[in-house]
C-alpha cells in the first residue's frame, strides 16, 4: 500500500491528461504502457537486493556499497530532493483541484492548510503515517475500480447520456498517435513521473516487519495494479476524452479540471463529479504523504551515514525523525510558494525536473544490480541462498538502463526535430541531471572514492549495521 500510495496521485489523475494531449490516446499509452514494463524490471532487480539486504531510509546503500562511495551520495541527496519537490507538485495539485468549489480561492492558500495537515501526520509517528497512508491508498484503488467499471459502461452508452462513444476519439485529428514516435518519445516524462514511488518498498523495507516475506509480495502486486490501473485507466480517459480538447493541454487556466472528474462530468454523473474532486484531493494528499515519509528517511540515512549533517540523524521517542521532516517540510514549501510565479509554469517546470531525479533513481537500480549480482557470484556465493531472484539478469536491467536513457532524453530528441529546443528549456529540464553529476564529481574529488571492485564489494553491510 505504501508503494501504490507514493505511484498513484498527481502522475495519473492531473499529469496523464498533458500526455493524451500530446501524443493522442494511442501514444499516450504506447508511452506508460513502456514506462511500465521498465518499472517491472526494475522492481525485480530492487527486490532482489532489498530481500538479501533491507535497509531503512534508502536504497542509495547499495550504490555506495556496489558501485562507488560517490555514487552512492550523489544517488542518495538526487533521491531526496526528488521527493522533497515532489511534495511541492502534490501541494500544488491539491490546490488546483479545490478550485473546482473554490475558483476564486489562490491555490497557495489550500496548498499551505494541506501542507501542514501532512507535516502532523508525519511527525507523530510512522504508525499514523502508516494507519492513514494506508487507508488513502484503499480510496483511490476502490475509486479508479469504479472509474474503470463507469467509464467502460459510458464508451458503450450505458450512461445518463445515452451515447455511445467506442472509438470516435480515436479517429479525430491525427489519433491514435498525434505526431508519431518523437510526441510519444516527448511524453515518457509525463509518463516516468507517473510511475514514480514503487521503488519506495526499497525505502521501507527495513522498517517491514518480516521484509523476505513481505518485499517480493509487494514488489509482484505492485507492477501489476500499478498497470492495471494506469494502463486501463487511461485508455478510458482516451477513449472518452477527445485529445484536442483545450483543457487538456492548458493546465494555466482547466488544471483543476482533472480529465477523471471530466469523465464522470460527461458521463452524466454531475453530483459525482464533486464526489470524483474529493476523492481525487485524497489520493494527492496520499502521495504527499508518501513523498514526506520517503524525503525524511532518506536525509535521516544521509546524516546516519555522515553524507549530511548529523543532527539529521536525530530521531524523538518514536524513532521518528523530525529533523528529517522539518527540512524536508521547509524543501517542498519553498518550491510550492514559487507557484506565485505562474500556477501551470511551475507545475509542468516540476514534473520535468521530478522526472529526471526519478529516472536517475531508476538507472542506478539498474546499474546497481548489475554490480551486485556479477559481485555475489565472485564472491563464490550461491545464487539458490537467495530469497528473492530476479527472473531476467542480466537482460532486465541491461534493458532497463538503454530504455531510461531513451527516456531521459526523449524530450530532447523531440524538440530538436521540431526546432524549439533552446538552452533555457534544456537547462530547466535537466538541472537535476546536472546537480546529480556535480554531487558525484565534487564528493569523488574531495574524499577521493574509487571504483568498487567486484571481490571487495561489502555484501554483508546490512548484517555489520544490525
Amino acid at each position: 500500500m505504501i508503494a501504490l500510495g507514493g505511484a498513484i496521485g498527481t502522475g495519473l489523475f492531473l499529469a496523464s491528461g498533458s500526455a493524451i494531449s500530446q501524443a493522442g490516446p494511442g501514444g499516450a499509452l504506447v508511452a506508460y504502457g513502456l514506462v511500465a514494463i521498465v518499472v517491472y524490471l526494475l522492481m525485480t532487480s530492487l527486490g532482489e537486493m532489498a530481500t538479501y539486504a533491507p535497509t531503512t531510509g534508502t536504497f542509495n546503500k547499495y550504490s555506495e556499497k556496489f558501485v562507488d562511495p560517490a555514487f552512492g551520495f550523489a544517488m542518495g541527496w538526487n533521491y531526496w530532493f526528488n521527493w522533497a519537490i515532489t511534495i511541492a507538485s502534490e501541494l500544488l495539485a491539491a490546490g488546483f483541484l479545490m478550485q473546482f468549489w473554490f475558483p476564486e480561492t489562490p491555490v497557495v492558500m489550500w496548498s499551505g492548510i494541506f501542507f501542514f495537515l501532512i507535516m502532523g501526520i508525519n511527525i507523530f509517528s510512522v504508525r499514523l503515517y502508516g494507519e492513514s497512508e494506508y487507508w488513502m491508498s484503499l480510496i483511490k484503488v476502490a475509486f479508479i475500480v469504479i472509474f474503470l467499471v463507469v467509464g467502460i459502461l459510458a464508451i458503450f452508452g450505458i450512461s445518463k447520456n445515452g451515447h455511445t462513444v467506442g472509438f470516435s476519439n480515436w479517429q479525430i485529428g491525427h489519433a491514435p498517435f498525434n505526431g508519431g514516435i518523437f510526441t510519444i518519445l516527448g511524453v515518457f516524462l509525463v509518463a516516468g513521473y507517473s510511475f514514480q514511488g514503487a521503488e519506495i518498498v526499497g525505502v521501507a523495507a527495513g522498517e517491514a516487519k518480516n521484509p523476505k516475506k513481505a518485499i517480493p509480495k509487494a514488489i509482484k502486486s505492485t507492477f501489476w495494479r500499478l498497470t492495471l490501473f494506469y494502463v486501463l485507466a487511461l485508455g478510458v480517459v482516451g477513449f472518452l476524452v477527445p485529445y484536442t480538447a483545450s483543457w487538456l493541454a492548458n493546465p494555466n487556466s482547466n488544471v483543476a479540471m482533472s480529465p477523471f472528474t471530466m469523465v464522470f462530468d460527461n458521463a452524466g454523473f454531475s453530483y459525482a463529479a464533486s464526489l470524483v474532486n474529493v476523492v481525487l484531493v485524497t489520493a494527492v494528499l496520499s502521495a504527499a504523504n508518501s513523498c514526506v515519509y520517503t524525503s525524511s528517511r532518506t536525509l535521516w540515512y544521509l546524516a546516519k551515514s555522515k553524507q549530511a549533517p548529523k543532527f539529521f540523524a536525530q530521531t524523538n521517542h518514536k524513532g521518528t525523525p523530525v529533523w528529517g521532516i522539518l527540512i524536508t517540510a521547509l524543501m517542498g514549501a519553498a518550491f510550492f510558494l514559487a507557484s506565485f510565479i505562474s500556477n501551470g509554469i511551475v507545475f509542468n517546470w516540476l514534473i520535468n525536473l521530478i522526472s529526471l531525479c526519478g529516472y536517475i533513481s531508476w538507472l542506478s537500480i539498474a546499474i546497481t544490480h548489475l554490480r551486485f549480482r556479477r559481485a555475489y557470484i565472485k564472491q563464490g556465493r550461491q545464487l539458490s541462498d537467495l530469497t528473492y531472484r530476479s527472473k531476467f539478469f542480466p537482460y532486465g536491467p541491461v534493458i532497463a538502463i538503454v530504455a531510461i536513457l531513451i527516456m531521459m532524453f526523449g524530450m530532447q530528441f523531440e524538440a530538436l526535430w521540431r526546432h524549439t529546443a533552446t538552452w533555457v528549456n534544456f537547462l530547466a529540464t535537466y538541472s537535476g541531471v546536472i546537480l546529480f553529476m556535480a554531487a558525484f564529481l565534487i564528493y569523488k574529488w574531495v574524499k577521493k572514492t574509487k571504483f568498487v571492485r567486484l571481490e571487495a564489494c561489502d555484501l554483508d553491510f546490512f548484517r555489520k549495521e544490525a
